[in-house]
């Protein structure tokens, strides 16, 4: 669940495609299968520890993701940017 941070900001919802990376974009795809959310470029990933819980700034925005499920695994690569 990708949750921008903010007044009045909604879940999204879906199968994370991409990392948070430093200079990528967050992806979530929709169970449709063909729309997508995604994210300007990432400036800066923090993990909280111990958990599947990340705060991504972006270019113009700030989110919280939370990993719901193991089948959502990204990559494994994850730090602070």
């Amino acid at each position: 669940m990708l949750r921008k941070l903010g007044r009045g900001s909604r879940a999204v919802i879906g199968r994370l495609v991409r990392a948070p990376r430093k200079g990528s974009v967050v992806v979530i795809e929709f169970s449709d299968g063909m729309h997508e959310y995604v994210t300007t470029p990432v400036k800066r990933v923090l993990r909280l520890a111990g958990r599947e819980v990340f705060y991504i700034e972006t270019v113009n925005s700030r989110y919280r993701l939370e990993v719901r499920s193991q089948d959502l695994a990204m990559d494994g690569t994850m730090g602070a940017g």
